[in-house]
């Protein structure tokens, strides 16, 4: 938006009169606007004097002289704000939804320092119709730029957006997955009204209608036997066609099974357990400082980009402890799980031996992810409170922590209701 300075008053002499001027700066230019002439006179001196009497239509004393300046100000925004949105509009309507998209993309990733699993997750919605990018087992049907990526992004409408909602939903999708790409389109559009580069004039999502997400599912995890099962698999190498892989299968089995049990008995994410390095482990203390992750083989911040620190149990710190008595790799700087080489680890491959692992033990089909609502909802059936499960698993908001409670014996919820209920006194109370 354009922006003026404080006008100032300047008195010009003309053919025997004086003309009072406003002098401002618009966006650093220079501005010079003739109010008009001043209720002045010259006196026996020579210079000019207020003159005397009441001040006709027309003419300009120094209190109508600035409130005049001010309005000229005023105008002159005006206009220079027409001319700046006449601009942007040109330039917007030559301006595909595509271009705009790629910008997101750029700027997610130069500015805003984006993780790389964000990027991919947002380019697989992006994706052009003949090039369809992949994730996990599904591949991007290219809905969004099917169609409105050629389309001018000034002219995409409500209805447009509304439409690649419901090609969306037709594809059998929640109607939380249909949320996700209602509110990319809102972000590429928030950029495009923000970017100078593109002026968008305004966000046509914003009126597109969000659809009814289904309730979460009840959360499901393993027990700590399920969990030392799953362990004693990996570490036997059972989970292989050949248990007797060799020395570096081996070595790669035992560290697995340990990455399950801290995974489960600490509630790191993923990411956390691939970035973890000696150095954030105090064995004395029984404590783990978590500020890193890694994301798609990228070393980057935490989910909630920031750093936490986490109680370790005796069962963690067993684990632990057991990867230390390896004879490389254990300096401060050093991963604490990582490949032969001390690089980190694939986790696509680690996702797959332990589902390997699980289907060798007959576990039920729970994910990777799922060792961490272990430790929440273990810790939750144990009776600790909320406040704490969150602050050590790392949520930003502890309403997601109370997932959880769903793990609590509902016996003991009944017992703790009853008693809640019981009367302070034996004496009964009459009317």
């Amino acid at each position: 938006m354009p922006h003026a300075s404080a006008p100032s008053l300047i008195r010009v002499e003309q053919r025997g009169a004086v003309y009072l001027e406003a002098k401002f700066r618009v966006n650093g230019r220079q501005v010079k606007r003739r109010i008009g002439p001043a209720w002045e006179e010259r006196g026996p001196s020579g210079l000019w004097r207020p003159r005397s009497g009441r001040l006709p239509d027309g003419y300009f004393d120094e209190r109508r002289a600035h409130a005049a300046a001010a309005q000229l100000v005023a105008d002159h925004l005006a206009e220079a704000a027409d001319t700046e949105r006449a601009a942007r509009e040109r330039v917007a309507r030559r301006v595909t939804f595509r271009e705009v998209a790629y910008g997101y993309l750029r700027w997610l990733a130069d500015v805003k320092a984006a993780k790389p699993s964000t990027i991919k997750g947002h380019g697989y919605l992006l994706a052009e119709p003949g090039r369809p990018h992949k994730r996990g087992k599904r591949r991007s049907a290219g809905h969004i730029m099917a169609a409105i990526g050629d389309t001018p992004a000034i002219e995409v409408t409500a209805r447009d957006v509304e439409g690649i909602l419901e090609s969306t939903r037709r594809t059998g999708v929640t109607g939380r997955t249909v949320n996700e790409y209602r509110a990319l389109v809102s972000a590429v559009y928030g950029y495009g009204m923000k970017a100078s580069t593109f002026g968008l004039p305004s966000n046509p999502a914003t009126h597109a209608d969000k659809r009814r997400e289904p309730h979460r599912k009840r959360l499901l995890f393993f027990v700590p036997e399920e969990v030392e099962a799953l362990a004693r698999t990996l570490a036997a190498g059972l989970h292989r066609a050949d248990p007797d892989g060799g020395r570096a299968a081996r070595r790669e089995d035992r560290q697995d099974a340990e990455i399950v049990r801290l995974a489960a008995y600490a509630g790191l994410r993923q990411g956390e357990l691939l970035a973890l390095r000696w150095r954030d482990i105090e064995f004395a203390g029984q404590v783990l400082t978590i500020s890193r992750a890694v994301s798609l083989g990228t070393e980057t911040t935490t989910k909630s980009g920031r750093v936490r620190r986490v109680p370790l149990p005796d069962q963690a710190a067993a684990a632990l402890e057991r990867v230390s008595r390896r004879v490389e790799f254990t300096a401060p700087d050093e991963l604490v799980f990582c490949s032969a080489l001390g690089r980190h680890l694939n986790g696509s491959a680690l996702r797959r031996r332990f589902k390997c692992a699980r289907d060798a033990v007959g576990l039920r089909p729970l994910r990777f992810h799922d060792l961490r609502h272990t430790y929440g909802s273990i810790l939750a059936a144990a009776g600790v409170d909320l406040v704490t499960i969150q602050a050590a698993m790392g949520h930003s908001a502890l309403a997601t922590t109370t997932r959880y409670l769903h793990a609590r014996p509902a016996n003991e919820q009944a017992a703790r209701f009853t008693r809640a209920f019981e009367p302070t006194t034996s004496e009964p109370l009459h009317a």
